[in-house]
């Protein structure tokens, strides 16, 4: 069958379809189907938009095919529907695209920040003297027991608690200012 080759279910079709006769329906689904789909091609973004346009059509076409008003309406309403699911999908996929976007400039955000704050504390670790520096790395970086770090370093495991404290201590201070240049 050519393209224009093909009709819309007849004027009876359609009337005893809206009464509720299943064979009707069938029939009606099946005749209205390649329009739907050729509308569908015609108007989606994508194929697989177009398919699921038509299909959601099809569907409304049969949950409420005893709404339609005029047997003489149901290209119009066949039509009208495809095109405001085509419009839902386009809305949909820009939300998403949104939304994807929004969470892509987050995250870069949230990694450019984070990697200032590793460089801010890094910094603040190296600037430390040796003897604070070293036992601060070997117990909270490396996560060292207390008395392997104080046998390293040879100090009594209180005096490696000490300096542990003082080191922890200066960072924290250092860290309590905010990072210049960049908004808290």
């Amino acid at each position: 069958m050519g393209r224009g080759a093909a009709s819309w279910p007849a004027a009876q079709v359609v009337a005893a379809a809206q009464g509720g006769d299943e064979a009707s329906i069938a029939a009606l689904l099946s005749g209205a189907h390649p329009h739907v789909r050729r509308f569908a091609h015609s108007l989606c973004a994508s194929s697989q938009d177009a398919e699921d346009a038509a299909q959601e059509a099809m569907i409304i076409l049969y949950r409420k095919i005893g709404t339609l008003r005029a047997t003489a309406a149901l290209a119009s309403w066949m039509f009208r529907i495809v095109r405001n699911e085509c419009l839902r999908r386009v809305a949909e996929l820009a939300r998403r695209d949104e939304a994807a976007a929004e969470a892509w400039v987050s995250s870069a955000e949230e990694d450019v920040l984070a990697r200032l704050e590793l460089e801010r504390v890094a910094a603040v670790i190296a600037a430390l003297p040796v003897d604070q520096r070293r036992v601060l790395i070997m117990r909270d970086v490396q996560g060292l027991p207390g008395s392997v770090v104080a046998a390293s370093v040879g100090l009594s495991t209180a005096a490696m608690k000490s300096r542990l404290h003082r080191a922890r201590a200066a960072v924290r201070t250092e860290l309590g200012e905010p990072i210049e240049g960049v908004p808290e």
